[in-house]
């Protein structure tokens, strides 16, 4: 049987206006504490955001999801964060903001392959 280790996951809501509440998913964030593993995979539905705000800011909003991806990859494209082990930079990604780009509640699982989940919940909650 294979092992499998207890991992986080929150997922990236896009709240164009944020006044308003209104939003639609636009990515998952994943960490398994064992594994040391943090990474996160977006993809936006620009016809959803267009249709929440027909003026929203698709270029920015596209760039804050890619910068979660950045700050998991680590590296220079984490910023201040890149010094970060898997597990802050992701309480950091969690913690609530008033931002377009905001994480949702953390739920947790088991796992044997947290990379294989991250797929796996883009295609089951953003897709």
């Amino acid at each position: 049987m294979n092992e499998r280790d207890v991992f986080e996951y929150a997922l990236l809501r896009v709240v164009p206006r944020v006044q308003r509440g209104e939003c639609f998913n636009a990515g998952v964030v994943v960490y398994c504490r064992a594994k040391g593993f943090v990474a996160a995979r977006t993809e936006l539905d620009e016809g959803k955001l267009r249709a929440l705000d027909p003026g929203a800011d698709v270029t920015g909003v596209r760039a804050a999801l890619h910068a979660v991806e950045g700050i998991c990859r680590g590296g220079r494209d984490a910023g201040q964060a890149a010094g970060d082990d898997a597990g802050r930079r992701f309480r950091w990604l969690i913690a609530p903001r008033s931002t377009v780009v905001q994480p949702g509640p953390v739920h947790s699982g088991l796992t044997a392959d947290p990379a294989a989940e991250v797929e796996r919940l883009l295609d089951l909650l953003v897709r």
